[in-house]
């Protein structure tokens, strides 16, 4: 593993974001782990890192963070235990107290890995020890204001109320004497106060021979002597013998809990450790939430790949995204362009970002961001020197790229800040290009920033080099912040100083000084960069466009997918009702039948078997065949149709037979005792005639109904009794036999009672198709008890 040099992590800023950390952090355990973090350069330890991160993370969203109330570092105070020596009763309670917390953290990590899987934090959980035994001994001997209560022995409870009975005592023979008015004269005060743990009185100092006994304090101005009366001595002594005897039993207390504490020296240890790698982790998640940071992808191949990443430590408002794709088609990249760009900044944010994703820290960028596993970084960054320290800067420089060359390897990662800064241009340009040269063919991945032009040209034909520069406005004469890569920089001076009020004359001839190949190859980089920008701004909206593209086609897919179930649903439920109503509707008819079948048998046979027969055959194709998936009319190719076949009429959901064919469109087919005519279109083949299958036979006359009167039909409908629904059955069925039977009215009785089955039976005769008015009948007819029908 890499040590880094603390001037590279001051360098790039990273000390700073590990305090940020620190504060993250809800123990003194877990901030000392976060100070002393650093880089792994191994890809497997970093994977585990931000694993771990991202565990923590998921329950800090699922459960806004987890307890670490009550832990404390107790490590001092378990040291002192085994060596043997008596812990305090606030060491006692802080182990108490920390034990505690490790079991209540590790009982809300094993419930939170019910709903998301924790298998790394839940391995550091799995290290504690319960020491459950020890904490509910040291609870019952100290309270929570670490005071040894008095049930923590039987004899310091007999001490303690001995001891409050004595100076109970005391208390009160100073203030029987304090209340006596020959005594209050010789007072200061009227009070009785403490002095060296001995109850005394304020005596004033021409009466300090009266009271006999031992003064143990004077007022400053010496007006007043705390005197112990001699009635009370003998009592004092007593309280001072008691509490003596109360720190014996107290410290015996003591030494018995720390034996506890020393026999679970150990674990209680290891539990310190884990709960401290728990806090540490859990600090790194809140700097994540801190920060809007995210998971980026591991590459160990020196692949780099930011989406608008952001300098952790400029505030959010005023950072410039970045977005820089390094170890691809490229390994080094040159940023050129003048001062005040934003060159540096862009410099760190890669370096430090590397940092943070290798140390299992989330980084601030989008999703979808890559960073690389380096061995090492090496960065050469100053500001700035005056002329003065020109020659220390470069000299300081130079010391610091020599130990670079030195130390890198092909899996490193360089950044070098002015590379060839602070001595003469023509020397330092050449400096510069050698010393990338060589650090390009060893293969190590190179962000550099430069003043010299030279290096514009260096990028341009090295394969594996691109150019890049920070745009800068020329109207507001700012720079933007934003890196173009693929773009060199360019001075802008002309267009500056026209800004400012230059004169033209001046601008112009400045030109003419400028070499013709140098202003060409300004004009070409300016088109760059102009079409640079331009690709930017529609790749960019592009991009949103995608987005909402994509948003919309899974709303439309999310839609598409209620709206089949709903459909599947309503279907469902459709064909269920239907069946409901045509069985219920069946039972019904059943017991009509039953009833008919009575009615035969008493009147001698005045009902015919065949029509009976031809009832129930009826009722039986009356139930409805559904499907809940079936093809449109409009794309099913219609069936070959000939007499006799038996088929389904779609619109009316009834099956029957075809008695002739009406034309190229249309059927003339028997359903039942009806016959009607329908679209080919709405008729589907359920069984073709035997007819067809064998030789051609001379067509058979058919009979089809007349209207003509049948004689066993009647004139009335008797409802009384029956229910609405009930009534609306009979009564189409009724009406059809009467519309048949060439009735010109018929009668329906339903007779008077409460009006519903009246109103029920009326508002279906307005609707029915084969009726043309009604009326109630006249007296003679049976008056508001029956309604007529006219018929058409």
């Amino acid at each position: 593993m890499t040590v880094y040099n603390q001037k590279i992590l001051n360098t790039l800023d990273f000390r700073a974001v590990l305090e940020r950390c620190a504060h993250h952090a809800s123990t003194s355990l877990g901030q000392e782990l976060v100070m002393e973090l650093s880089p792994s350069g191994e890809f497997q330890q970093v994977k585990s890192r931000l694993q771990a991160t991202e565990e923590a993370v998921n329950v800090d969203r699922l459960r806004g963070g987890a307890p670490f109330g009550g832990i404390r570092n107790i490590r001092n105070a378990v040291h002192r235990a085994r060596i043997g020596g008596v812990l305090n009763t606030t060491e006692l309670l802080d182990i108490s107290m920390t034990s505690q917390g490790g079991r209540r953290l590790g009982k809300f990590l094993d419930d939170v890995n019910g709903e998301y899987p924790l298998p790394l934090l839940l391995e550091l959980t799995g290290r504690l020890t319960d020491h459950k035994p020890m904490e509910d001994r040291i609870r019952q001997c100290i309270d929570e204001n670490a005071n040894v209560v008095d049930s923590a022995s039987p004899e310091l409870a007999r001490i303690r109320q001995e001891l409050r009975g004595s100076e109970s005592k005391a208390r009160e023979r100073l203030e029987q004497m304090v209340r006596t008015p020959s005594i209050q004269k010789m007072l200061q005060d009227n009070l009785v106060t403490l002095r060296n743990d001995r109850y005394v009185i304020p005596v004033k100092q021409e009466y300090r021979g009266h009271f006999g006994g031992m003064i143990h304090d004077q007022s400053a101005s010496g007006a007043t002597l705390f005197i112990e009366p001699e009635a009370v001595v003998q009592m004092n002594n007593r309280v001072r013998e008691l509490k003596l005897k109360e720190e014996v039993e107290v410290e015996k207390i003591l030494r018995l809990l720390t034996s506890l504490v020393a026999d679970s020296a150990d674990t209680l240890l290891v539990n310190v450790d884990a709960l401290a790698e728990l806090d540490f982790v859990f600090a790194k998640a809140g700097l994540a939430r801190e920060m809007k940071a995210t998971l980026p992808l591991l590459n160990d191949r020196g692949f780099i790949k930011l989406k608008r990443g952001r300098h952790p430590l400029i505030a959010p408002d005023q950072v410039v995204p970045l977005d820089l794709e390094l170890g691809n088609k490229y390994s080094s990249i040159i940023v050129t362009g003048p001062n005040t760009g934003g060159k540096t900044v862009s410099l760190k944010t890669v370096g430090l970002l590397s940092l943070m994703a290798m140390s299992g820290l989330f980084v601030p960028a989008e999703e979808g961001s890559q960073l690389c596993v380096f061995d090492a970084i090496y960065a050469d960054i100053g500001d700035e020197q005056s002329i003065e320290q020109n020659l220390s800067t470069f000299s300081s420089h130079m010391t610091n790229i020599i130990r670079i060359l030195k130390e890198m390897t092909p899996k490193s990662l360089v950044l070098l800040d002015e590379l060839g800064a602070g001595t003469d241009p023509a020397e330092g340009s050449a400096l510069a290009i050698s010393i990338l040269d060589y650090i390009h063919r060893m293969g190590c991945r190179i962000l550099a920033t430069t003043h010299y032009s030279e290096l514009k040209a260096y990028a341009f034909d090295r394969p594996g080099v691109i150019n890049a520069s920070m745009e800068f406005d020329v109207q507001t004469l700012r720079p933007t912040y934003r890196l173009l890569v693929g773009v060199p920089g360019r001075s802008n001076a002309f267009a500056i100083a026209s800004r400012l009020g230059l004169p033209k004359p001046i601008i112009d001839h400045a030109r003419g000084q400028v070499d013709e190949e140098e202003q060409r190859v300004e004009s070409m980089i300016a088109t760059l960069e102009e079409n640079t920008i331009q690709a930017e701004a529609e790749r960019t909206s592009a991009a949103q466009l995608r987005g909402e593209v994509e948003r919309l086609r899974e709303e439309l897919r999310r839609e598409r997918e209620r709206f089949d179930e709903q459909r599947d649903k309503l279907l469902e439920r459709a064909e269920r009702d239907a069946r409901e109503a045509v069985a219920k509707a069946r039972r019904e008819a059943e017991e009509v039948v039953t009833e008919l079948r009575r009615l035969q048998r008493e009147e001698g046979g005045g009902v015919k078997d065949h029509k009976i027969s031809e009832l129930k055959r009826k009722l039986n194709d009356a139930v409805p065949e559904l499907k809940s998936k079936q093809p449109s009319a409009a794309k099913r190719k219609p069936d070959r149709i000939e007499p006799g076949d038996e088929v389904l009429v779609t619109t009316v959901g009834q099956r029957g037979h075809v008695v002739e064919i009406a034309g190229d469109h249309e059927v003339t087919v028997q359903l039942g005792i009806l016959k009607m005519k329908v679209n080919k279109a709405d008729v589907q083949l359920f069984k073709a005639a035997a007819s067809q299958t064998k030789a051609p036979q001379p067509p058979k006359a058919t009979s089809s109904l007349k209207r003509t009167r049948d004689e066993n039909a009647k004139m009335e409908l008797d409802l009384r009794g029956a229910n609405v629904e009930e009534a609306i059955m009979e009564i189409d069925r009724f009406l059809d036999e009467s519309y048949l039977a060439n009735f010109a009215h018929v009668y329906i009785i339903h007779g008077k009672g409460t009006g519903v089955l009246r109103t029920g039976v009326q508002d279906y005769l307005r609707r029915h198709k084969h009726v043309k008015s009604q009326r109630l009948g006249n007296y003679n007819e049976g008056g508001a008890g029956v309604t007529v029908a006219e018929l058409k």
